[in-house]
Parts: structure tokens; C-alpha cells; sequence
């Protein structure tokens, strides 16, 4: 590659489909992926089924990169799994772009070449610079842009309710899970049937575990559910139902509410984890800053979102929130401090820029901790970044998607909800909102 490349960080859903817009406008994009295949991340949820249809799963440029080479698109209004969005898609988009995607590279930096990030002197002039680590050793790939999308799986947010893990979190790990479990596999239906389970979180991957483990109770007798929020409240957690203008996410959040109504999750309010323990029996005790413990479980599933990885990105310039750390003109659209309904419109290569020219985090990493995006919504960012690449100002800056509804809006749903935001908040009513594109964005 040669430094008028476009180097592109993950062979997720989003980062294939920033390769298809690059190589659409006539540049060369390169795909770094630290795993062994495309969708690396998604195959580790791949029992999950989206909430949003093939038709909002496929990115437009990588549709007619694939339909080229006699592809047929999977029906429209399909819901896949996790599984079948790799292996219809994502699979055949990387095989497409062919020698543009290298597996088994991970990228440990990104610089300005020959310039550390203190130094103004000559860095307009000096290309971008990715440092990677391969199986044959180490490299230096020079790019005129770079676009990270990899994502935010392999930094799942702790269950210690002030951001770092509570004490006892390590130790505990081995009765501990970040994600979704698969309960159909014999193996992991073992590990829970007939235990007492914690899920930690209230977004939909925590609604997705908690109607598995439901359906699991339903099976195995002694399989109890504890469900430990943050929040004071319930609230909307369980989202818009049949007003969601999603209508497969509405209806898990239904499936959940009943889950709990049956009677099948009992529910624990106002509860952040400070402590783990084991008591006698060997089960895990949950202890909230507060001092209140929990009643002794067997197996903790913890669900509480994502974070970014920013440690390779250290010596480049980047404009980052201090809260949320997402881009600074993108962060006042998706702070959950102020919308529990995800209002945030549709947006490009301006709310993604960083000082530092070239530079672009899309796709879920760019959301920082904000805790819900959708897949097309990554799709608008990279077709946007791509023509600001390419130096297409109009088409950077046009607006080329229109997000659905949740069907829910109630203010700020992280802590304590302020008085002035149980009526509407914020947001007034319900226009434009993300959910997530990895296993939340069902």
C-alpha cells in the first residue's frame, strides 16, 4: 500500500462496508482485522437474532460490489441471526474485496509519520502511519486516511458501578459472563439450568438474556433469575412496544415485561455493585456501595454496555468528549444523561472530524459509551467519511438516512431520573433514535 491508501481498522459489518464506499470512490482501502475472518466479533453472538431487517442490514456500496459479482441479496424482510448476517453477507463482502482484507492483524498505533502528537512542524504535510502485528512480525503502513471500526466487544463495561471493576470482580471471573449466553448449547445450558442467575444491565442485550433464561426456567426447575439495575426505577426500560417503528426490538422488550410478570425475574432497583464475595456455599454475594448485599447466586451475567479501546489511537490527535468520550460535535446528540430515547440524528463526516486531518472512529466506537446504534446508522457514517475523503464536500455533508422510531422517550435513564424529565424530558416527542449493531442490535 502506498500512502494515498485508506486504511481501514476491523472487518466488522461497518468497517467492510467504509472499504466498499472507499473502493466506490476510486481509492484503495485496506481492512485490518485482528481475527481470522470477517464478522469475527458477530460470530461470538451469532445464536443472537437482529431486531433490524436484512433490508437495514446490507450497506448500499457493498450491496452493489457484491451484486457485480452475482450475488443475491437475502429477502428484504428477514430477520437474521447473528450467524446468517455473517455468513450471507459479511463473508461474501470480504471475499469481494479480496486481497484488501488481511485476518490476523492487529493494529497496535496510528501516527503521523515521523511525528509524535506534540509535534505541529511539517505534520500537514506527512501521510498517516499504521503500526501492525502480524504472525511474521511487525510492519509500518503508511495511508492518507485511516478509519477506525473496530468496534467495542472486547471492552465490555465491568459490573463495579463506578466504571472499574468492583472489588472481587477478577477473582470471581470464572462465574462471571460479558455476553449473552447461548442457551441452546448443551454447555452453556449446563452451566445455568437450575441455578440462580444474576443479569446486570437494562438495555436489550440484559432483555435478550433475561427472556432466554426465562424461557430456561420455564425448562429446568430451580432456575431463578435476579435482574440488578442501576437505575431507581424501571421505568421504560422494556421500550416502545408496538410503537416501536422496530418491530422486533419492540417486541423483545415485550417479551421481557412478561418474562417479568410471569413471575420468572425478580427485580432489584437502585443497586450498584461495589463488592463480590464468595459466602460459604461458594455462591457470589453482591454488595452495592450502599452496603445492601444481594441474596447468594450461582453464575453473574453482566450486560452492562461497552466502552472504547482509545490505547492505540494515543499519538494522534483526537477531539473526544469528556464524558462519553465519542467526538465532540457528536456527543451533545447521544449523551444518555440527557436522551433515554436515543433522539440523534443522522450524521456524517463533520460530527465525526477530529483535529487531526484523516482520522475518523466510526461505526459503535465512535459513540464512545453511549450505549445503542444501529447498523445503518454506521452505514451513513462511512458513506459520508468516504466522500470527505475523497473530497466530495456535498456529498459528505447531504443526509442520506431517515432512522425509526423507539416509540419511547422519558429523559435521562442512568441514575436517578430528575423530576423535570419523567414527563418527556428532553426530547419531547419520540423522533429518531439508534439502538446497537453488535449483539444490542437486535
Amino acid at each position: 500500500m502506498d500512502e494515498n491508501s485508506v486504511v481501514v481498522v476491523g472487518a466488522g459489518p461497518v468497517g467492510l462496508a467504509a472499504a466498499a464506499e472507499v473502493l466506490e470512490r476510486g481509492l484503495q482501502p485496506l481492512v485490518l482485522e485482528v481475527g481470522p475472518e470477517a464478522g469475527s466479533a458477530v460470530r461470538e453472538w451469532s445464536h443472537v437474532r437482529l431486531f433490524s431487517q436484512w433490508s437495514e442490514l446490507i450497506d448500499p456500496a457493498a450491496a452493489r460490489l457484491l451484486e457485480r459479482q452475482g450475488w443475491q441479496a437475502p429477502e428484504p424482510a428477514g430477520y437474521p441471526s447473528g450467524a446468517e448476517w455473517v455468513e450471507q453477507y459479511l463473508q461474501p463482502l470480504a471475499a469481494a474485496l479480496g486481497e484488501r482484507v488481511r485476518f490476523g492483524a492487529r493494529v497496535v498505533g496510528v501516527a503521523r509519520r515521523g511525528r509524535d502528537r506534540v509535534v505541529d512542524a511539517g505534520r500537514a504535510s506527512e501521510p498517516l502511519t499504521v503500526h501492525v502485528k502480524t504472525g511474521t512480525g511487525e510492519e509500518r503502513i503508511t495511508a492518507s486516511a485511516v478509519i477506525d471500526a473496530s468496534g467495542t466487544w472486547r471492552s465490555p463495561n465491568p459490573l463495579g458501578g463506578d466504571g472499574l471493576p468492583a472489588v472481587g470482580e477478577r477473582a470471581a471471573r470464572e462465574r462471571i459472563s460479558y455476553q449473552v449466553p447461548d442457551v441452546s448449547d448443551a454447555q452453556v445450558r449446563a452451566r445455568f439450568a437450575g441455578k440462580r442467575i444474576a443479569v446486570a444491565g437494562s438495555g436489550h442485550s440484559a432483555l435478550t438474556a433475561l427472556v432466554a433464561f426465562a424461557g430456561l426456567a420455564e425448562e429446568a426447575p430451580g432456575t431463578e433469575i435476579v435482574w440488578v439495575l442501576r437505575r431507581g426505577r424501571s421505568g421504560d426500560v422494556f421500550g416502545g412496544g408496538e410503537a416501536d417503528q422496530l418491530p422486533e426490538r419492540g417486541a423483545l422488550g415485550l417479551r421481557a415485561e412478561q418474562a417479568v410478570d410471569a413471575g420468572h425475574v425478580r427485580t432489584v432497583t437502585g443497586f450498584r455493585t461495589a463488592a463480590v464475595e464468595a459466602d460459604g456455599d461458594g455462591r457470589l454475594v453482591l454488595t452495592s456501595f450502599e452496603g445492601h448485599k444481594s441474596e447468594p447466586v450461582d453464575e453473574v451475567v453482566v450486560l452492562t454496555g461497552f466502552r472504547p479501546d482509545l490505547s492505540w489511537l494515543s499519538e494522534i490527535r483526537l477531539g473526544l468528549d469528556s464524558v462519553l468520550q465519542a467526538p465532540t460535535a457528536l456527543a451533545p446528540l447521544i449523551d444518555p444523561n440527557v436522551h433515554s430515547c436515543g433522539t440523534v440524528y443522522p450524521h456524517g463526516a463533520k460530527e465525526l472530524a477530529h483535529p487531526e486531518p484523516g482520522a475518523f472512529v466510526v461505526g459503535m466506537k465512535s459513540y464512545g459509551r453511549a450505549p445503542t446504534f444501529l447498523a445503518m446508522t454506521g452505514y451513513e457514517q462511512v458513506r459520508s467519511v468516504a466522500a470527505a475523503i475523497a473530497g466530495d464536500a456535498e456529498s459528505a455533508e447531504r443526509v442520506e438516512l431517515v432512522l425509526p422510531e423507539t416509540g419511547v422517550c422519558g429523559g435521562a435513564g442512568l441514575f436517578e431520573e430528575p423530576e423535570a424529565a419523567q414527563g418527556g424530558g428532553c426530547c419531547g416527542a419520540p423522533q429518531q433514535s439508534v439502538e446497537l449493531a453488535a449483539p444490542r442490535s437486535r
